[in-house]
Protein backbone atom coordinates (compact mmCIF):
# COMPACT_ATOMS: atom_id res chain seq x y z
CA UNK A 1 0.00 0.00 0.00
CA UNK A 2 2.80 1.72 0.63
CA UNK A 3 4.34 1.57 -2.72
CA UNK A 4 1.06 2.63 -4.19
CA UNK A 5 0.35 5.93 -2.48
CA UNK A 6 4.26 6.52 -3.26
CA UNK A 7 3.96 5.65 -6.95
CA UNK A 8 0.60 7.75 -7.31
CA UNK A 9 2.48 11.15 -5.23
CA UNK A 10 5.14 10.36 -7.28
CA UNK A 11 3.33 10.88 -10.58
CA UNK A 12 4.05 14.46 -12.10
CA UNK A 13 0.30 15.49 -12.20
CA UNK A 14 -0.45 15.05 -8.35
CA UNK A 15 2.57 17.48 -7.76
CA UNK A 16 2.09 19.25 -10.52
CA UNK A 17 -1.35 20.19 -8.72
CA UNK A 18 0.13 20.78 -5.10
CA UNK A 19 2.32 23.69 -6.18
CA UNK A 20 -0.31 24.98 -8.55
CA UNK A 21 -2.38 25.19 -5.02
CA UNK A 22 0.48 26.41 -2.81
CA UNK A 23 1.45 29.21 -5.85
CA UNK A 24 -2.37 29.86 -5.44
CA UNK A 25 -2.98 30.97 -2.32
CA UNK A 26 0.15 33.22 -2.63
CA UNK A 27 -1.29 34.29 -5.52
CA UNK A 28 -4.66 35.22 -3.75
CA UNK A 29 -2.79 36.84 -0.86
CA UNK A 30 -1.27 38.98 -3.25
CA UNK A 31 -4.41 40.18 -5.23
CA UNK A 32 -6.32 40.70 -1.63
CA UNK A 33 -3.64 43.73 -0.84
CA UNK A 34 -4.06 44.48 -4.26
CA UNK A 35 -7.84 44.94 -3.84
CA UNK A 36 -7.75 46.61 -0.77
CA UNK A 37 -4.61 48.51 -0.36
CA UNK A 38 -4.08 49.45 -3.62
CA UNK A 39 -6.71 49.56 -6.33
CA UNK A 40 -10.46 50.10 -3.28
CA UNK A 41 -8.47 53.32 -2.15
CA UNK A 42 -8.67 55.28 -5.55
CA UNK A 43 -12.05 54.03 -6.21
CA UNK A 44 -13.42 54.76 -2.57
CA UNK A 45 -11.84 58.58 -3.02
CA UNK A 46 -13.82 58.83 -6.44
CA UNK A 47 -16.82 57.44 -4.81
CA UNK A 48 -16.61 60.20 -1.86
CA UNK A 49 -13.98 59.21 -0.10
CA UNK A 50 -15.39 56.10 1.59
CA UNK A 51 -13.56 53.00 2.88
CA UNK A 52 -15.46 50.04 1.33
CA UNK A 53 -13.74 47.83 4.50
CA UNK A 54 -15.73 49.54 6.43
CA UNK A 55 -18.90 50.00 5.24
CA UNK A 56 -21.09 47.83 7.50
CA UNK A 57 -25.63 47.63 8.97
CA UNK A 58 -25.70 47.30 12.74
CA UNK A 59 -28.16 44.72 13.07
CA UNK A 60 -27.95 45.01 17.38
CA UNK A 61 -30.04 48.45 16.87
CA UNK A 62 -26.86 50.22 18.60
CA UNK A 63 -25.28 52.81 16.64
CA UNK A 64 -21.04 51.97 16.70
CA UNK A 65 -19.16 54.40 14.74
CA UNK A 66 -17.10 51.90 13.19
CA UNK A 67 -17.21 47.89 12.42
CA UNK A 68 -14.04 47.48 14.74
CA UNK A 69 -16.30 49.10 17.38
CA UNK A 70 -19.14 47.01 16.90
CA UNK A 71 -17.17 43.92 16.57
CA UNK A 72 -15.60 45.26 20.10
CA UNK A 73 -19.25 45.35 21.50
CA UNK A 74 -20.32 41.79 19.81
CA UNK A 75 -22.93 43.49 17.68
CA UNK A 76 -24.33 41.65 14.87
CA UNK A 77 -23.14 43.17 11.76
CA UNK A 78 -23.70 42.72 8.33
CA UNK A 79 -20.30 43.11 6.52
CA UNK A 80 -21.09 44.11 3.13
CA UNK A 81 -18.46 46.36 2.53
CA UNK A 82 -15.89 43.36 3.47
CA UNK A 83 -18.51 41.13 0.66
CA UNK A 84 -17.83 43.56 -1.76
CA UNK A 85 -13.97 44.00 -1.57
CA UNK A 86 -14.06 39.83 -1.77
CA UNK A 87 -16.35 39.89 -4.76
CA UNK A 88 -13.50 42.56 -6.78
CA UNK A 89 -10.52 40.00 -5.22
CA UNK A 90 -13.06 37.02 -6.73
CA UNK A 91 -13.02 38.80 -10.10
CA UNK A 92 -9.36 39.65 -10.08
CA UNK A 93 -8.21 36.04 -9.62
CA UNK A 94 -10.84 34.69 -12.42
CA UNK A 95 -9.58 36.87 -14.92
CA UNK A 96 -6.30 36.26 -14.44
CA UNK A 97 -6.73 32.74 -14.05
CA UNK A 98 -8.50 33.08 -17.58
CA UNK A 99 -5.61 34.63 -19.11
CA UNK A 100 -3.09 32.19 -17.96
CA UNK A 101 -5.39 29.09 -18.98
CA UNK A 102 -5.84 31.13 -22.69
CA UNK A 103 -1.84 31.69 -23.01
CA UNK A 104 -1.11 28.33 -22.15
CA UNK A 105 -3.54 26.52 -24.73
CA UNK A 106 -2.26 28.89 -27.23
CA UNK A 107 0.81 27.76 -26.57
CA UNK A 108 0.24 23.91 -26.50
CA UNK A 109 0.68 22.28 -29.80
CA UNK A 110 -2.51 21.79 -32.01
CA UNK A 111 -2.75 18.42 -32.67
CA UNK A 112 -2.82 17.71 -36.91
CA UNK A 113 -6.14 17.26 -38.00
CA UNK A 114 -6.72 13.99 -39.60
CA UNK A 115 -5.59 13.18 -43.30
CA UNK A 116 -9.05 13.34 -45.01
CA UNK A 117 -10.77 9.97 -45.92
CA UNK A 118 -13.38 11.15 -48.46
CA UNK A 119 -13.61 13.22 -51.54
CA UNK A 120 -15.91 14.76 -53.52
CA UNK A 121 -17.81 13.35 -56.45
CA UNK A 122 -17.22 15.16 -59.60
CA UNK A 123 -20.91 14.66 -60.87
CA UNK A 124 -23.51 13.97 -57.93
CA UNK A 125 -21.42 16.07 -54.49
CA UNK A 126 -21.60 13.67 -52.23
CA UNK A 127 -18.79 12.49 -49.71
CA UNK A 128 -17.74 8.98 -50.81
CA UNK A 129 -14.34 7.09 -50.10
CA UNK A 130 -10.85 8.72 -51.77
CA UNK A 131 -10.08 5.11 -53.30
CA UNK A 132 -13.50 4.65 -55.12
CA UNK A 133 -13.76 3.85 -58.60
CA UNK A 134 -17.37 4.26 -58.81
CA UNK A 135 -19.80 6.66 -57.14
CA UNK A 136 -22.11 4.58 -55.40
CA UNK A 137 -24.65 7.19 -55.31
CA UNK A 138 -25.09 7.98 -59.19
CA UNK A 139 -22.56 5.23 -60.69
CA UNK A 140 -20.79 7.67 -62.30
CA UNK A 141 -17.14 6.73 -62.69
CA UNK A 142 -14.61 8.24 -61.68
CA UNK A 143 -10.86 9.18 -62.77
Amino acid sequence: MFKEFREFVARGNVVDLAVGIVIGAAFGKIVTSFVSDILMPPVGLVLGKVDFSSLFIDLSGAHHPTLAAAKAAGAATINYGLFLNTIIDFVIVAFAIFLVVKQVNRMRAQPAPPAPSTKECPYCFTNIPIPAKRCPNCTSELT
